[in-house]
């Protein structure tokens, strides 16, 4: 994330549970199937790292690199790798537009275009980290089209909410179904496009995911944005709040974040 940005999300833990749950399989596996052992791959954006260091394991002894704007989560993604044994990877507190190095075989970030004022520019600067022949892959939710049952006004409210601070920022809640044209406009080439879900359907995974987004929507920098933006009332978000946490008790509740994703060469 460029420094002129802002996160919407911030690194509260209610982000950050959320942000360590994701792996290879569950938020790259469309990239998997073009990586392989001796690539060296730049992980954009990439928080606490579990997903870099699972990339990492797939590319082993290939270099990797991960870089984020935050020191903290910097930190804890070189705890993980401490503890994984993954010494070898970098980790790297910084901008990637700035990064000096480059010539990486793979260029990956995930949901990290749809916080950027500039997605085609850092394109553009993916591309520009990337070996020519090389690839660079990108996948990022689609507020609008996520969907849920039963019907909560609250619940839409959120999305409202959401919608409304992601525009202030000049950031792009819509992002998954622009990275196609995205990555044309950067001068990438053989962009392909797809799509994948998560889905929150079980007991267990309703119970983690309306409380991820209650507390989010209490207590994260959305939250004060929205409140300091002068979107919504803290009472309204305590309303909303109140609604994850009812919609991950019903015993029929769904609900789906679609993505879309774009990989194409350098």
């Amino acid at each position: 994330m460029a420094t002129r940005d802002v996160y919407t999300h911030g690194h509260h833990d209610s982000v950050l549970r959320s942000h360590r749950w994701r792996t290879a399989e569950n938020s790259a596996g469309y990239l998997l199937p073009h990586l392989s052992p001796g690539m060296s791959l730049l992980d954009v954006g990439c928080g606490p790292g579990t997903i870099t260091l699972d990339l990492a394991r797939r590319v082993t002894p290939g270099r990797v690199v991960g870089v984020d704007l935050s020191t903290d989560v910097i930190e804890q993604a070189a705890r993980a790798a401490r503890t994984e044994g993954l010494e070898g990877v970098e980790l790297v507190v910084g901008d990637f537009h700035e990064l000096d190095q480059g010539g990486f075989d793979v260029v990956h970030a995930h949901q990290v275009l749809q916080h950027l004022s500039d997605p085609v520019g850092s394109l553009r600067a993916m591309r520009r980290l990337a070996r020519p022949g090389g690839i660079v892959a990108v996948r990022d939710s689609d507020y609008p089209a996520m969907l849920w049952a039963p019907a909560y006004e609250a619940l839409e409210r959120w999305r409202e909410v959401y919608l409304a601070v992601t525009r202030h920022n000049r950031a792009h809640a819509d992002a998954g179904r622009h990275l196609l044209r995205w990555a044309h406009e950067a001068g990438l080439v053989d962009a392909r496009y797809g799509t994948s879900t998560w889905t929150y359907a079980t007991g267990a995974d309703r119970s983690w995911w309306g409380e991820l987004w209650a507390e989010r929507s209490t207590a994260s920098a959305f939250a004060e944005q929205a409140v300091d933006y002068g979107i919504a009332t803290q009472g309204d978000l305590a309303d909303i709040a109140a609604a994850w946490r009812e919609w991950a008790a019903e015993p029929h509740g769904v609900f789906v974040v679609v993505h879309g994703e774009a990989i194409a060469g350098a």
